[in-house]
């Protein structure tokens, strides 16, 4: 995978461009959703094309961080409820009802799970499923004017993408369950209080921020970071004896990295060490 944007041409971007963007770069992937006008709602072409680049993203071995981001004011508003009333008009149950299976689902479980960092670029508002791709990032790095909004209820939907998993562990059950049960539109502060955001910036430093962060990222020993985002995950799921026997797994994986022998060898020269992320 080279430097490039996404490959098919779809009508649904509706702002002269392709629905989802990608450019490869000092091995970090940009992948930017790019509907403005319509807050980068997510419609059937949109969820398609998102998938397929993701997991592109995640198999690619010279991407070493992933940067999940908006275009215009909006980072993610969700499912697109225009094309969703339009299905419920026609009666497409199966394009209605299928699209967590096909769509969402392999959509966060690539974020979540891809053996490298992965960071959201929150640049506006994060709603429903737009929230839940966010939370299912190592980092999220908000725009002061961007904000969360846990929508599901507010539609009479069950939460998705990975909101069920992910929101209680960064905010606690209790709290999870009121930011669902009640959505509301949380603010940049108050989501960096809250621990769903690790840093916030003016918006006009959103870029630059990412792009550092991003760049150390990359710069890091990539097999090590994957290794510390599967033991966190594997963790939260196994006993603390299960998750010392996985810590003994990943530690002999990394032990063995070109990573980890250049950083010993560093080490003992006192000189900083070089990652080349293998």
């Amino acid at each position: 995978m080279t430097d490039s944007t996404s490959q098919p041409s779809a009508p649904s971007a509706g702002d002269g461009g392709e629905p989802v963007l990608l450019r490869v770069a000092d091995g970090v992937a940009t992948i930017t959703l790019n509907r403005p006008a319509g807050l980068n709602s997510l419609d059937i072409a949109t969820k398609e094309l998102l998938r397929d680049i993701v997991q592109a993203v995640a198999d690619d071995e010279a991407v070493r961080c992933a940067v999940l981001t908006g275009s215009g004011r909006g980072f993610c508003v969700g499912q697109d409820l225009k094309e969703h009333i339009e299905l419920l008009r026609t009666g497409d149950s199966d394009a209605l009802f299928t699209t967590v299976e096909k769509h969402y689902n392999p959509i966060v479980t690539a974020l979540a799970t891809m053996p490298k960092p992965v960071i959201a670029a929150v640049n506006g508002v994060a709603a429903g499923a737009g929230a839940s791709l966010a939370l299912a990032c190592d980092m999220r790095v908000l725009a002061d004017t961007a904000g969360f909004n846990f929508a599901f209820a507010g539609v009479a939907l069950s939460c998705d993408t990975g909101a069920s998993y992910h929101l209680p562990r960064l905010v606690g059950q209790a709290k999870a369950l009121e930011l669902l049960y009640f959505p509301s539109t949380i603010p940049a502060d108050e989501a960096l209080s809250l621990g769903l955001a690790n840093q916030v910036v003016p918006s006009s430093d959103l870029e630059a921020t990412v792009s550092a962060l991003a760049a150390r990222l990359a710069a890091g020993p990539t097999v090590a970071f994957a290794a510390i985002r599967r033991s966190v995950a594997y963790s939260s799921q196994h006993s603390f004896a299960d998750s010392l026997a996985n810590e003994g797994e990943m530690m002999n994986l990394t032990g063995a990295t070109e990573d980890h022998a250049a950083a010993v060898a560093a080490f003992v020269a006192k000189q900083k060490p070089v990652f080349h992320g293998r």
